[in-house]
């Protein structure tokens, strides 16, 4: 099992995200505005922390919000308390308790720096996406401006051109575009639209200029200098080939110990007819993390 980062008991929502990062959440909106599909039937965001992109969902039916932080999905519950049809489901990205091809569309943003086997991880994406579904995604570019000057500066322990991640502290990687390319070809992902973003991310010019202005800009250059890709983010929508593949008629639940779809369901639990294991639920929000049999 690959290691997980964990941000549970943090105060990420405050800590990370306060005023200082205005621009940056000004830049993600921006590029999901572009590349997110604007309704549809069922989405799925993957480490949704505390629902910060939550308010772009709203042409959906339904909508789940997957963290495996159960403290960060619980400010997230209380800040969408008014929203119907969204589901909070603490888990690991690596065994989605989510049913086959159930999904329209999956969201991924500021995530997968922490994904130690990338892998495994578009596998599970690629499985709970239906066929022909969309899959939106933003990673940390090690093929950036800055990284490509201090490697020419004389800096080579950088490597921005080797297609490997960079583990830059623990269980924080940048990744070359080619990697992830190839990568999301495996399980059969066919790029369809990137951008690059992000270009201003430097202290000095967010002191000095509003984070609306430095966004605007920055939304003038994401896609003219997408193939270049300068900026630290990229973003992208893939979308899922399945050739002969239907959509899943039957429930969301998959059972995460054992696979089985025979799942019963109550006021306070899920369970696996199966292998009888058991999450406890209440409303809207499911544990995964929390097997109580």
């Amino acid at each position: 099992m690959p290691e997980i980062c964990d941000y549970e008991g943090s105060e990420y929502a405050t800590a990370f995200w306060g005023p200082s990062r205005e621009y940056e959440d000004a830049v993600d909106r921006r590029a999901l505005g572009r590349l997110l599909p604007p309704v549809g039937a069922r989405l799925v965001e993957i480490g949704a922390g505390f629902g910060r992109l939550a308010s772009l969902y709203a042409g959906y039916d339904e909508v789940f919000l997957v963290d495996y932080s159960r403290s960060l999905l619980l400010q997230a519950q209380e800040t969408l308390r008014d929203r119907p049809k969204v589901t909070f489901v603490v888990t690991d990205l690596y065994n989605l308790p989510l049913a086959d091809d159930w999904f329209d569309t999956a969201v991924m943003v500021r995530v997968l720096h922490h994904v130690q086997d990338v892998s495994a991880a578009f596998g599970q994406v690629a499985r709970i996406l239906a066929p022909g579904g969309a899959y939106v995604l933003e990673y940390a570019n090690k093929r950036n401006a800055k990284e490509v000057l201090r490697f020419l500066a004389g800096r080579p322990h950088r490597q921005p051109f080797s297609r490997e991640p960079s583990q830059v502290v623990p269980l924080n990687y940048n990744f070359h575009p080619a990697y992830i390319r190839e990568r999301l070809g495996q399980v059969g992902f066919q790029v369809e639209a990137e951008l690059t973003a992000s270009f201003f991310r430097v202290d000095t010019l967010k002191r000095i200029a509003s984070p609306a202005m430095l966004a605007r800009i920055d939304g003038w250059l994401q896609r003219p200098m997408a193939g270049l890709k300068p900026g630290p983010s990229v973003f992208l929508r893939a979308r899922l080939i399945k050739p002969g593949q239907t959509r899943h008629k039957g429930g969301v639940w998959r059972c995460p110990r054992c696979g089985s779809l025979r799942i019963s369901e109550t006021a306070d639990a899920v369970s696996c007819n199966d292998c009888g294991s058991s999450w406890p639920r209440r409303g809207s929000f499911y544990d995964f993390k929390a097997q109580t049999t």
